[in-house]
């Protein structure tokens, strides 16, 4: 059973102007399968539809077409009885009212009917002591922790984490992660919504991409970075360079540029040619002394499918 289910999701707003009414898309036919017990990021510029889709997922808005399918359930018919099965983090929102964090947890255990120990759940995201403290004096990164707290009552089945590190110090971004592993290994499905990829590289599996209401690109990241012809560079450091290495390395099918700079060997490759070339210098004879590889980034990856490079 997947945790999460699209299939032909479009969504439709109707806006009112002056000169009349007119149809704007956020969502166009999204077709996205989750599978249970992944850590899965969803990635897109702003307005490329990330947060409607969150909105669906926990039945906050209809779709216009298409269905909807969570830990089983069609939202449509069942979303109370899905929500009571999600821990949700969502963006732009926080505690209110002069309640203190503590109070704030204990309220989110009795809501679940479940029997977490509230301290338990705030030692956990790292803000014992600030719990006693009306959530009126919290910083943004304190209010994004206790959020954390309760969107983990009841050990929920899936995670649903709307850009969990907005506001959180690095201490703070590194404990998130931390949680995300744990409640994986648990058995949860995580679901990360984020525009800050080195979080959504540390801790995903897979990942999607959306931008202008249509899904560009599903798959891992190593995947994504093969089908996108990303290409890597192999720093090679010698005691010497025997005759005839470069050429050997040049000839290897995947490299694209050999460069030198004293007695370090450059090699820009595709990654699957990155092993190749490595050995080619062994086989020359060379001695090796070192051997640094780079790749290209999520962030690099991110800006050729959403500006319409990659197909």
């Amino acid at each position: 059973m997947a945790a999460i289910e699209l299939r032909g999701v479009t969504k439709r707003y109707e806006k009112a102007g002056l000169l009349g009414g007119r149809s704007v898309t956020a969502l166009h036919d999204l077709d996205l399968t989750v599978r249970t017990g992944e850590i899965f990021g969803f990635l897109g510029p702003n307005g490329a539809g990330k947060s409607t889709t969150i909105d669906i997922l926990l039945d906050y808005t209809a779709p216009t077409e298409g269905s909807v399918h969570v830990l089983g359930r069609d939202v449509a018919t069942d979303g109370t009885a899905v929500r009571d099965r999600v821990g949700i983090l969502p963006d732009g929102y926080g505690p209110i009212g002069e309640r203190t964090g503590r109070e704030h947890v204990a309220f989110a255990i009795e809501a679940k009917d479940a029997d977490d120990d509230p301290d338990d759940l705030i030692e956990r995201v790292g803000m014992a002591g600030s719990d006693a403290y009306p959530v009126e004096q919290y910083s943004k990164g304190m209010a994004q922790r206790l959020m954390l707290a309760m969107a983990l009552v009841g050990e929920p089945d899936l995670l649903i984490l709307d850009e969990p590190s907005t506001g959180l110090d690095p201490n703070g971004a590194r404990t998130m992660r931390r949680i995300v592993r744990e409640e994986n290994a648990r058995g949860a499905t995580v679901f990360f919504s984020s525009h800050i990829l080195e979080q959504v590289e540390a801790v995903c599996d897979r990942v999607a991409i959306v931008d202008g209401g249509e899904l560009v690109a599903v798959d891992t990241i190593d995947a994504l970075r093969e089908s996108n012809g990303a290409t890597s560079t192999v720093t090679v450091e010698l005691s010497a360079i025997p005759d005839g290495t470069l050429e050997r390395v040049r000839a290897i099918d995947g490299v694209t540029d050999v460069a030198t700079d004293g007695t370090a060997v450059v090699v820009t490759c595709e990654n699957a040619a990155k092993a190749a070339a490595v050995a080619a210098f062994y086989d020359a004879g060379a001695d090796v002394t070192n051997v640094t590889t780079s790749e290209t980034s999520l962030e690099e990856l991110f800006e050729s499918y959403t500006r319409g490079v990659a197909q």
